[in-house]
C-alpha cells in the first residue's frame, strides 16, 4: 500500500523534493503528505499503528493537520528483521519535514525492540505540530530475535547507538537540503530503550545535539544496577511482597505486579540475557549477574553519566518494569551535581501509559510530563 501511495504522492511532489537525498542511505522513498501526524499517516500507510500501540493512554489528545514531506528508507545493513513495507531490511528510518518549520530537529530511536514508527504517536505528532523536523530509526535490529544480530554479545545493542548517530548526521543534512539552512537546534528524545539512547548520545556524541529528554531510559552499567540484576530476584521472589520490594520495586506498585510478572519481567530478562550472556542456559529467575559477569558485553553499551549537553530525565515512581530506585535515581547520582542535568520524578507514573486507562485513579500519565520537560529543555537551551 505504501509504495502505491508514495508513487501517487510523488507525482504531486513540487520541484526540488525529488532531489532530496539521505546521506548514506541505500534506499529512500519520498512523499508529500497533507498530514504528517498519525491522523493522516494512518490513512495513507505512512506509519504502522501496531508499532506505537500500547505506549499511550486512550485519553491522549494529539495535534493533527501538519502538511509536509516524509522520507522513508533504510541504510545498508546485513540483518533483515524489519519486514515493514516488504523491504525485509533493518536500519529503516523515517524523516518528516513539516511545511511550517521552526528551525529545529528532533531525533530518536525506538522503545523496546519496535520499528521506526514507534515514536509517532508519543513524540512525532506533537513536535511536528510545534514546527520541528523529526527523524526516527529502528535502531538496526528489531523484534524478539534482535540478539541474533551481531557477531559477539553486546553487538546488537551497540548498533542501536551507531544507528542513532548515523540518522542524526543524515537528518541534519536533509534538513539543510530541504530548508536551505542547517537546524538551529537539534534535540534527542526517547522512551525506555529510546531514553537510554538519549543518555548515550549526550555522553558520547554530544556535539551533535543541543540537549535531550530521556523518558525512563534503560540503565546499563558494567558493575551495578541494570535489569539483569534486579529482574531475576523479583521473578524468584514473586508473589512475596517483601522480596519483590527488596529487588527495587516500589511500595504502592503491588497492584501492577501480576501484569508485569506475566508479560514483561521474564520476557525482558530472557531477551537481554540472550544478547549479553548467550551461553547461560538456566531459568531467568536463577540468573546471577554478579556471578556470570558478562562485563565485556556490557562495556560496549554502558553508561557513565558524563553527559556534555543539557539532559532532562523523567521517570515514574511506580515504574514496574524499570523501577526508579534501580534506574533513574541511580543515573542521577552518576551524572552528579556539576553537569547540565535536571531530573523529574513523576509521582504515580508507570512505564506504560496504556495502563492509565485501567487505573485512572492510581496512575499518572507520563506523556504530559514529557511534553512539559521538552518545553523546559527548549527554554533552558535557548537561554
Amino acid at each position: 500500500m505504501l509504495v502505491a501511495l508514495t508513487l501517487v504522492a510523488s507525482l504531486l511532489t513540487p520541484p526540488g523534493h525529488h532531489q532530496l537525498t539521505v546521506p548514506g542511505a541505500e534506499h529512500t522513498e519520498i512523499a508529500v503528505l497533507d498530514d504528517l501526524t498519525t491522523a493522516g499517516t494512518s490513512r495513507t500507510g505512512h506509519t504502522d499503528p501496531a508499532d506505537w500501540a500500547g505506549l499511550h493512554s486512550a485519553a491522549t489528545v494529539n495535534p493533527t493537520g501538519v502538511p509536509g514531506v516524509q522520507i522513508d528508507g533504510y541504510f545498508p545493513d546485513t540483518s533483515h528483521g524489519n519486514t515493514t513495507h516488504g523491504w525485509n531490511h533493518d536500519s529503516q528510518f523515517v524523516v518528516r519535514l513539516p511545511r511550517e518549520w521552526n528551525g529545529g530537529l528532533v531525533v530518536g530511536g525506538t522503545p523496546g525492540n519496535r520499528e521506526q514508527y514507534a515514536n509517532d504517536y508519543t513524540i512525532s505528532d506533537w513536535v511536528l505540530a510545534k514546527g520541528y523536523a523529526f527523524a526516527s530509526t529502528d535502531k538496526g535490529n528489531v523484534g524478539v530475535d534482535f540478539h541474533e544480530d551481531g557477531r559477539r554479545p553486546g553487538d546488537a545493542i551497540a548498533e542501536w547507538n551507531e544507528r542513532v548517530t548515523q540518522l542524526t548526521v543524515a537528518a541534519k543534512a536533509v534538513v539543510r537540503q530541504h530548508y536551505g539552512r542547517k537546524p538551529a537546534r537539534t534535540y534527542a528524545a526517547g522512551i525506555s530503550n529510546g531514553g537510554y539512547l538519549v543518555r548515550w548520545q549526550l555522553e558520547n556524541r554530544g556535539h551533535l545535539y543541543d540537549g535531550g529528554v530521556d523518558w525512563e531510559g534503560t540503565l546499563w552499567r558494567v558493575k551495578g544496577d541494570n535489569l539483569l540484576n534486579f529482574l531475576p530476584p523479583a521473578l524468584k521472589a514473586y508473589p512475596d511482597e517483601d522480596g519483590v520490594r527488596a529487588a527495587g520495586f516500589a511500595a504502592g506498585s503491588e497492584f501492577l505486579w501480576p501484569f508485569h510478572q506475566q508479560y514483561y519481567w521474564e520476557l525482558t530478562q530472557q531477551l537481554y540475557q540472550k544478547e549479553l550472556d548467550p551461553s547461560y542456559q538456566g531459568a531467568a529467575a536463577d540468573y546471577d549477574y554478579d556471578r556470570r559477569r558478562p562485563y565485556a558485553a556490557l562495556a560496549k553499551i554502558a553508561l557513565t553519566g558524563r553527559i556534555i549537553k543539557p539532559l532532562i530525565t523523567i521517570h515514574g515512581t511506580l515504574d514496574t518494569l524499570l523501577p526508579i530506585s534501580r534506574d533513574s535515581d541511580v543515573y542521577a547520582k552518576m551524572v552528579g551535581p556539576h553537569r547540565p542535568f535536571r531530573y523529574h520524578r513523576v509521582e504515580g507514573g508507570n512505564h506504560l501509559d496504556s495502563l492509565v486507562d485501567l487505573y485512572p485513579d492510581r496512575l499518572t500519565p507520563m506523556l504530559p510530563a514529557f511534553r512539559s520537560a521538552f518545553e523546559e529543555l527548549e527554554g533552558w537551551t535557548r537561554r
